[in-house]
């Protein structure tokens, strides 16, 4: 059971407030969209913040929105991922506390953390309260991949010096950024949680909406750590097809026989190689069974990838860099194995469990 849907957890708590809501197509209350369920029963929702793909979940990766007016309320959009990712003091001015409902895939460079990130500090700037609705977390696990130094790489897509696949769901990693004192200037934002019930890191949680448009099955979420890594090549993860994140390709990728053509779709509507075949591996006969047992990032497709593509300096982009640090685009060129590569992450994962483990609300792995 979500922290939404335990409505008499949290009305309390809203009665006589002014509210905002940090949401998007996957803030539910069974049937029901979270700002509806709040405005039936009288909530005094004065806006909504809407993060990357936007409040109804429908724009491409990377589209920065303008503010808007939603049609079905009438409430006014600000968008979390246009002109600016902070709220600023004028959108705080009218406000008694905001409410956040988000649901996270529990991947580093999944912006949504990044959202949060930004909604408590001006909640902690402006000393309004924020309420986090829990989700469970799909890929929670396990945690895997390289711990962000963000001393010398901290973007919107790696804000915090955490690993890659981080085991914790979005009320755990609040805790997290106000415990660990991660906000600017160290601020700390009053913070409740409603926790999720029924729920542990060992549940394995299929989503029953889609996080975002390139994420529209619990195949393509569970392979998302491992194929959101081929975002920092020029290969295409079949953005633009019915199956993203369940593939990758290439035109010139000949190694292989699998082919698909991405098109210009809702949600993909400029993907990379847009009408041009690509060639490369179909991901989709793995089983979430399997990929549930391995619990970790798969490297052996990347690092096989730049083995076969021809042309090894146009394979690698510099976005990689924001998604994984600037280290494995390094260990990969210098033909560094999975396992060497898996092992000079691990003295940081295991400074990184000491660390969650102080945050953690349900029972672990």
């Amino acid at each position: 059971m979500t922290g939404a849907q335990q409505v008499g957890e949290y009305l309390p708590m809203l009665s006589g407030k002014r509210i905002a809501v940090v949401a998007n197509q996957t803030s539910v209350v069974g049937r029901s969209h979270l700002v509806d369920t709040l405005l039936a029963m009288g909530v005094n929702v004065k806006c909504v913040f809407g993060p990357e793909h936007g409040f109804r979940g429908l724009a491409d990766a990377g589209e920065h929105l303008s503010d808007n007016t939603d049609p079905q309320t009438g409430l006014p959009v600000v968008s979390l991922y246009g002109k600016h990712r902070k709220p600023t003091a004028a959108d705080m001015d009218s406000l008694d506390m905001v409410v956040f409902d988000i649901q996270d895939v529990g991947v580093r460079f999944y912006t949504y953390i990044s959202t949060l990130h930004y909604v408590m500090e001006a909640c902690a700037e402006n000393n309004v309260p924020l309420l986090v609705l829990d989700r469970p977390n799909p890929n929670g696990f396990y945690i895997d991949g390289p711990v962000l130094d963000t001393a010398v790489t901290r973007s919107f897509v790696g804000m915090h010096p955490v690993p890659l696949v981080h085991g914790m769901t979005i009320g755990e990693y609040a805790m997290m950024l106000n415990g660990e004192h991660w906000l600017a200037g160290g601020k700390q934002c009053r913070l409740t949680i409603v926790p999720c019930r029924n729920y542990t890191h060992s549940t394995h949680y299929q989503l029953p909406i889609k996080p975002s448009p390139n994420l529209p099955t619990y195949r393509s979420v569970l392979l998302y750590p491992s194929l959101g890594l081929f975002e920092g090549t020029f290969m295409s993860v079949a953005r633009g097809t019915e199956f993203p994140f369940e593939a990758i390709g290439h035109p010139d990728y000949n190694v292989a026989q699998f082919h698909f053509t991405p098109h210009s779709v809702s949600g993909a509507k400029y993907p990379p190689f847009k009408d041009v075949e690509c060639r490369g591996y179909d991901l989709r006969g793995i089983s979430t069974d399997s990929l549930e047992t391995d619990a970790r990032i798969n490297l052996k497709w990347l690092i096989d990838s730049y083995k076969y593509f021809q042309s090894k300096p146009d394979f690698f982009n510099s976005f990689l860099s924001r998604l994984a640090g600037p280290e494995l685009r390094k260990q990969i060129e210098h033909g560094m194995t999975e396992d060497e590569i898996r092992q000079s992450w691990q003295d940081g994962l295991r400074k990184f469990q000491t660390i969650r483990k102080k945050y953690l609300l349900y029972e672990d792995f």
